[in-house]
């Protein structure tokens, strides 16, 4: 068994769609990133790679390399996943934290957790999704950013 770990931050500027977990939601900003931005998809990446001892997202998918200007992060996570099967390794479970004052993410989480599913191949009882909000404190409170923390079971 291997455990990974994941996080993403990303400030939220104006104009952006909020793409969370492939999920776009009504909101006036979005998150400031070379790719969607898309912070569940891209801490759910890292966490998938540090468990497989694979490196980081940033190594796989620079934001440098213009291929990746504006790319749907469903577009990492596919390739991931191949990397980690390709190993020999299965997804076991993920626990994920999403961080985000407002709009509220709850009525999103389903759909967070079914698009998750289709992409890894893996149950709704292998997902758990928690939405938080930062109560007024540090950049999330603030609403200044979006972020989100994965834990993934290998095996």
């Amino acid at each position: 068994m291997r455990v990974g770990l994941g996080y993403d931050i990303h400030p939220l500027v104006p104009g952006r769609k909020l793409i969370v977990g492939g999920v776009v939601i009504p909101a006036e900003f979005g998150p400031k990133g070379h790719s969607d931005g898309d912070v569940l998809y891209h801490a759910l990446g890292d966490a998938l790679l540090g468990a497989a001892a694979l490196g980081d997202m940033g190594t796989h998918f620079p934001d440098t390399d213009p291929r990746w200007q504006g790319a749907d992060s469903a577009i990492f996570l596919r390739e991931i996943l191949a990397l980690v099967t390709a190993k020999g390794w299965k997804i076991e479970n993920m626990d994920v934290n999403l961080h985000l004052e407002t709009p509220k993410l709850k009525p999103h989480v389903a759909s967070m957790v079914k698009n998750i599913c289709q992409l890894l191949g893996v149950q709704d009882s292998q997902v758990n999704l928690k939405a938080k909000r930062g109560e007024g404190l540090d950049a999330v409170g603030r609403q200044e950013a979006i972020a989100a923390q994965v834990v993934v079971l290998l095996c």
